[in-house]
């Protein structure tokens, strides 16, 4: 899951920024939350339920707005280089994709199948049918999620990676299908299909569960939802204030009815709800393009704009900070009333070791491989562009 950073000149979307640091907080959250509930917690006496159910069980939706933002920046970023997506370079597309996403993803993989190999417990590949090369083929293959529906779920660290294989999948594909259709109103009807198909192509999965959460085209469903909405702003680069703030409100209620009001939804849509959250995510993300020199950064969210920075870095790690503090709250015979003390910890953590990786491979690569491989390219120019 990873979405590069959406900067117009120097500035970065603060905006997008905070949806993208939700995004990833509430991935934590759910994976904190499978293991350790707030609701079985001192807090479910003083805080309702459906807030703490809330935190913890929006993990797998927040990896779609991952999508929709994914696809949004980077048609976006396309869109500024080339003018027109059928002028798409794709020498460059694909370095920018492989100098953004290889370096990290490589340090992963190594690292995990190290303590596989090794035995540390909560990393060894255990399930019939799976072994480490196979786990290591799906992984740098960009199959992993058809992997996982066919075998079984991965052990946490592997599994995080799904997400990825949909994206990369189909930015393999991308910049092919805008170069073939050349039309831009035939890419748009082509991402329209897409992207409203995703109540259809997530139902008819239903008879694997699995495969029905990571197949490849509802994931990428999302992301062709991003990438129209890139294709507005590119159109239309500035809109009345008002309109920004309508689709401002318009997607925060779509994501209150998504993370709190998720069964009367389903009652209502089934898998159209689906829609409801991808159509939420790009209300944002468009009130965020167009409302950008409209008003300051909002205050007191820096914390959250740092990781929506930090938002590759931190998914690809943070089960290594999982897995350890339910080990240190199982080993101590903690409460489970004060499990909710565990939390602030491994939110700290998770942030310092996405930090770590980003300072330590992700950005001095990126800087370095983009430098060889973009003609004229310096690396202070390509600092953390996509």
């Amino acid at each position: 899951m990873e979405a590069a950073a959406y900067r117009a000149g120097p500035q970065r979307n603060a905006g997008i920024d905070l949806l993208r640091g939700l995004s990833i907080l509430l991935v934590v959250l759910h994976h904190i939350g499978l293991r350790i509930r707030l609701s079985k917690a001192a807090l479910g006496d003083v805080l309702p339920e459906t807030l703490l159910n809330a935190l913890n069980f929006n993990g797998y939706e927040a990896v779609f707005i991952f999508f929709v933002i994914s696809g949004f920046l980077i048609a976006s970023h396309a869109l500024r280089r080339s003018g027109e997506l059928a002028n798409i370079d794709l020498r460059s597309f694909y370095a920018r994709r492989f100098s953004r996403i290889a370096p990290c993803l490589l340090a992963l993989v190594a690292v995990l199948s190290l303590l596989h190999l090794l035995g540390v417990q909560d990393y060894v590949i255990h399930r019939e049918g799976q072994t480490l090369p196979r786990a290591i083929v799906a992984a740098l293959g960009f199959h992993l999620n058809w992997y996982e529906g066919m075998t079984g779920y991965l052990p946490g660290g592997w599994d995080v990676l799904w997400s990825l294989s949909i994206e990369e999948v189909f930015y393999l594909a991308f910049p092919i299908v805008c170069l073939l259709t050349r039309r831009r109103w035939m890419l748009v009807l082509l991402l329209l299909v897409l992207a409203l198909s995703l109540p259809w192509t997530r139902a008819a999965l239903a008879d694997n569960e699995i495969w029905q959460e990571k197949a490849y085209l509802p994931g990428m469903a999302a992301i062709a939802t991003g990438i129209l909405g890139a294709l507005l702003v590119h159109r239309w680069a500035t809109v009345r204030r008002g309109l920004a703030y309508v689709l401002g409100v318009a997607g925060g209620l779509g994501l209150y009815l998504v993370m709190f009001q998720g069964r009367l939804l389903w009652s209502l849509l089934h898998d159209g709800y689906m829609l409801v959250l991808t159509g939420a995510a790009l209300c944002l993300v468009l009130a965020s393009a167009w409302a950008r020199h409209d008003r300051a950064p909002w205050l007191g969210l820096a914390w959250l704009r740092s990781w929506g920075r930090l938002s590759y870095e931190i998914y690809l790690t943070h089960m290594f900070v999982v897995f350890a503090v339910v080990r240190l709250y199982k080993a101590t015979g903690s409460d489970v009333a004060h499990g909710y003390l565990w939390y602030l910890p491994a939110l700290l953590a998770c942030w310092v070791l996405g930090k770590l990786l980003e300072r330590l491979i992700s950005a001095p690569s990126e800087r370095w491989l983009r430098s060889r491989w973009l003609h004229g390219a310096t690396p202070a120019a390509v600092a953390l562009q996509s």
